[in-house]
């Protein structure tokens, strides 16, 4: 007798995707206008400021967030794109930003 192989099919998106990536949380914001450039962070800008580079530190920052940085006497809000974390030390990162507004 032989036995018949399971067969999984699904409709749509796989479900088990939906699992994999966890919750997804609200986009949070980080203000850094407080903070000193070229001590507690620094923005490298590109593409005229609408977007850049920012090596920072801070815990829980995610992709989708949005940091508000000083320029000059006004702010700017910048979404975090991508994001990787050093090892050492472990609040320390570098993200891509894109523009959001300013303020």
């Amino acid at each position: 007798m032989q036995e018949n192989p399971i067969v999984a099919c699904f409709i749509g998106k796989p479900k088990i995707k939906i699992f994999s990536q966890g919750a997804k949380r609200k986009p949070k914001t980080h203000n850094y206008t407080k903070l000193v450039w070229g001590e507690n962070y620094i923005f490298e800008s590109i593409d005229e400021e609408n977007e850049g580079y920012m090596t920072g530190s801070g815990k829980g920052i995610e992709c989708g967030d949005e940091l508000i940085l000083s320029k000059g006497t006004n702010s700017c809000c910048y979404r975090v794109e991508k994001i990787d974390y050093y090892s050492n030390p472990p609040d320390m990162w570098i993200a891509q930003l894109k523009k959001v507004m300013d303020n």
